[in-house]
């Protein structure tokens, strides 16, 4: 990084945390009154959005506290909310809020393969509600951090047909957008990766320019991605390709640009810096911690499933790279983020939605209601229009900062399969094996078995040895089709974090053998077509 492009990203770092000084002020008052901040949302909302068609027709202008809005307003799914975002999607105004709908937002579903959400200026400024106490207590922890660029993994473009047939935008054009406005653009200033990454749809492209665009940055700072597993592949496919890697380097040529579009390829044409060049094949392809000696955090995912990724992650760069922090995130979705990672702690984001809170016996609780040790799922009401949603994340209350409680992420409500983000549900899997038997029927046992040995991961799709032989021949390729219309299972698949779907066949009374070793006599059970990682079974 020149002299030049280092003074313009220290500039934009310092702009950016300076922005989020009064932000987390904020945030830090409210997590002294949680239930005083929580009313406050709530009350916002109700008056900004009282005039959409959602609002008329649940009455928000009568509605005088909580109380009111939680009996005139069911709690809603996306199978509820779908029918507004057809209208959205087709033009109509003010529908679920009053705010202008920017982008809708690709994202798995429960119940399907896909959902879109609505994404707006308020619900922007939600986001930055909570990225701003964030990034201020990074840059307390680690001073370093605002002294260079940053690596936000890219969201993957979305599907060009879906796109085609809204008249709002479908996806972003890169993950600052998330911030909005100047903030976006204070961001853009620091990315280590241009954008236009996202446009690369095959995998090897997509690893070969995003590590040539990183190796360039002696001086980044910040990594942010979400399977902690994504830089250990990074790492991996630097091997094959580690002196064209550095001999570009070196040059400042791009041996990859073809991959991009025609506009995209300039801003991938750098100086050459035989110098960094010499470094990186001192410190070699395997040593991969050592070759940002600035690094200061790696944030991803650290529960559940990503759990073990983590621990991996964390004690190499203890041994290889101590000063970098590999911190846990907070538990954040398209439709809304949910806690604030500060220090050891995950608080309720409490400035930035309304939140309520299932409890174990279906009654609901108000966020400064929570108890230490208890279980909860997730319902959030927006600034985009999601009122009253299940989110469909389950959360225990680990205890509290302040007064607001701190949550860790248990999984997915429902049966859901999430090796590596791909948040696999079963009624999903249902219907993609469903599109497999057309009029013979399913064989006597078909059900998808989730696989983590701790260096692939994958699906299986067992399948009886009765199975027709049209069925055992095709029902691989077919199913994994279906299974690439979620965008997660797609994305996984495209970086090389899930392993490509493989067939095993199974005599029925073994694979009923196992599978009343893991539920019990299966008359006693319905039956499951898929079985997630977290079952027994698949260990």
């Amino acid at each position: 990084m020149s002299t030049t492009a280092r003074w313009s990203c220290g500039v934009a770092n310092a702009c950016w945390q300076a922005s989020n000084l009064v932000g987390s002020r904020r945030f830090h008052d409210a997590l002294r009154a949680p239930a005083e901040a929580q009313r406050a949302v709530l009350r916002r909302q109700l008056a900004r959005d009282g005039d959409s068609r959602f609002g008329q027709t649940h009455d928000f202008g009568a509605l005088r506290d909580y109380q009111d809005f939680a009996r005139r307003v069911p709690l809603q799914e996306y199978t509820h909310v779908a029918p507004y975002i057809a209208r959205i999607q087709a033009g109509e105004q003010e529908v679920l809020c009053c705010d202008d709908v920017t982008h809708l937002a690709p994202t798995s579903g429960s119940s399907g393969a896909r959902k879109l959400i609505p994404f707006t200026s308020t619900l922007s400024r939600a986001f930055d509600a909570a990225v701003a106490p964030w990034m201020t207590d990074l840059a307390r922890q680690r001073p370093l951090i605002v002294g260079g660029p940053a690596y936000w993994s890219v969201s993957p473009l979305s599907d060009a047909d879906e796109a085609r047939e809204s008249t709002v935008p479908v996806g972003f054009a890169d993950d600052a957008e998330y911030l909005g406005g100047a903030k976006a653009w204070l961001v853009r200033q620091l990315l280590a990766v241009p954008s236009s990454v996202r446009h690369v749809r095959d995998e090897g492209d997509f690893w070969r320019l995003t590590l040539l665009a990183l190796l360039r940055q002696r001086e980044l700072r910040l990594i942010s991605v979400w399977h902690p597993s994504f830089l250990e592949l990074l790492a991996q496919a630097a091997l094959p390709d580690w002196e064209t890697l550095t001999d570009a380097v070196a040059s400042g040529a791009n041996p990859y640009e073809s991959a991009l579009p025609l506009h995209a390829r300039a801003a991938w044409r750098t100086r050459p810096n035989p110098g960094r060049a010499s470094e990186l094949q001192r410190t070699g392809a395997r040593d991969w911690p050592r070759w940002w000696p600035r690094l200061q955090l790696v944030s991803c995912w650290g529960e559940q499933a990503a759990e073990p990724g983590w621990h991996r992650l964390a004690q190499l760069f203890r041994a290889r790279n101590a000063r970098v922090l590999v911190q846990r995130k907070g538990l954040l979705a398209t439709e809304g983020v949910v806690t604030v990672p500060l220090g050891d702690e995950c608080p309720l984001a409490v400035c930035s939605h309304f939140f309520e809170f299932l409890d174990d016996s279906g009654a609901l609780r108000l966020a400064h209601e929570l108890e230490r040790g208890k279980r909860y799922e997730v319902v959030l009401s927006n600034g985009a229009g999601l009122w009253r949603y299940r989110l469909g994340d389950v959360v225990e209350c680990s205890g509290h900062l302040r007064a607001t409680p701190s949550l860790r992420f248990l999984g997915r409500a429902g049966h859901v399969s999430d090796l590596r983000g791909e948040k696999l549900s079963e009624p999903f899997v249902a219907d993609a094996l469903r599109s497999l038997w057309g009029n013979e029927g399913p064989p006597r046992v078909a059900y998808l078995r989730a696989r983590d040995d701790g260096v692939a991961a994958g699906y299986e799709l067992l399948l009886s040895d009765d199975a027709d032989d049209a069925v055992r021949q095709h029902a691989g390729d077919r199913l994994e089709a279906r299974l690439q219309s979620n965008p997660h299972y797609a994305l996984a698949r495209r970086l090389g974090q899930l392993v490509p779907l493989r067939v095993v066949l199974t005599d029925p009374e073994t694979a009923h053998a196992s599978l009343r070793e893991w539920r019990g006599r299966l008359g006693d059970a319905k039956p499951h077509v898929l079985v997630a990682s977290r079952d027994p079974v698949t260990r």
